[in-house]
């Protein structure tokens, strides 16, 4: 082989390994951009999950959000120790007895959640009690600013289906049926105490608020505690005001209340600072207060709300009151 045919044959030889070097290289980079973007895929799936509302929407929700906004169920929240960026409010407060749980300093938001305030708190999952707070076009609002899950009616007129619910879209299910595993121990607990020679005493629920008094429904708020949950005696006058119930208190008037026949009575007191109509002759001529049976509790008790924490405390103030 002359020297110019072998010069060039090396030369072709340099070029083939120069383009299978290449190709090599390009062969690599494709696959590195593949594997880039199926990790980019898999962390994409790995930060999120889908689940379907009461309303069928199918939500794409953080796997493990950070900034949840779920107004009026912190209850639930709470439990399952997660701390919520604003709390519920209305004119006249906010639900006191979560304060000492975990929402002491958290910033609070208007029941009605005005559409500048939610954005304003920045939430990566908002979680709404029912349907009637994303009526007339609310929900794709809400849903624009974060992925919105709906609880709705068929859950939320039960506080154990509302916790489980809360549970499954926090990523929390597992935590959310031990939680109400505990409840369930603890209340069967109390009931078997509060059971006296094999008869349950019979109690009532009344709260007083702008001088008018009310009576809790007997398988609503704390009456669902009261009577299903400790199974105490409910009294006829609770029956009777219960079978016209249309919400979770209900009004009474004072003659009516002196028909009530309970052996305690469990009383919230909103009227603190004008309660002259405890001064009045019928409501001292009510069975249970002649007999020095009613336990007075503040507003800011949990008597008024319902939820696991709720209802702990509700069934310790009922121990403290009746199992002396």
């Amino acid at each position: 082989m002359t020297y110019r045919k072998k010069t060039i044959k090396i030369m072709q030889l340099c070029g083939i390994a120069l383009l299978s070097i290449g190709l090599v290289a390009c062969g690599s980079q494709d696959q590195s951009s593949k594997s880039k973007e199926s990790k980019s895929s898999a962390e994409q799936s790995s930060t999120t999950r889908e689940v379907t509302d009461a309303m069928g929407h199918k939500l794409k929700v953080p796997t493990k959000p950070k900034r949840v906004l779920a107004s009026y169920l912190e209850d639930y929240l709470v439990a399952l120790d997660v701390k919520p960026v604003a709390q519920w409010s209305v004119a006249n407060g906010i639900q006191d007895y979560l304060q000492d749980d975990g929402l002491k300093g958290v910033p609070t938001i208007s029941y009605d959640l005005p559409f500048e305030a939610v954005q304003k708190v920045k939430p990566d999952l908002i979680i709404m009690d029912s349907a009637d707070m994303v009526e007339g076009g609310k929900y794709d609002q809400y849903n624009k600013i974060a992925p919105t899950y709906v609880v709705g009616k068929e859950k939320n007129n039960d506080w154990r289906k509302e916790l489980l619910a809360v549970g499954k879209v926090l990523n929390k299910e597992d935590q959310a049926k031990k939680v109400l595993a505990d409840y369930e121990k603890k209340a069967k607990a109390a009931k078997e105490k509060l059971q006296q020679d094999g008869k349950s005493p019979s109690v009532a629920a009344v709260w007083l608020t702008g001088g008018k008094f009310f009576m809790v429904s007997k398988n609503l708020s704390s009456g669902d505690v009261l009577y299903n949950d400790l199974g105490l005696k409910v009294p006829k006058v609770v029956d009777e005001i219960s079978a016209k119930a249309t919400s979770n208190w209900n009004p009474i008037s004072l003659e009516k209340l002196t028909e009530l026949d309970a052996d305690y009575l469990f009383f919230i007191n909103s009227d603190k600072k004008d309660a002259s109509v405890l001064q009045q002759p019928l409501w001292k001529n009510i069975p249970a207060v002649k007999n020095n049976h009613v336990t007075e509790l503040p507003a800011s008790s949990s008597w008024l709300y319902t939820g696991t924490i709720a209802n702990t405390e509700i069934i310790d103030d009922v121990l403290n009151s009746i199992d002396k």
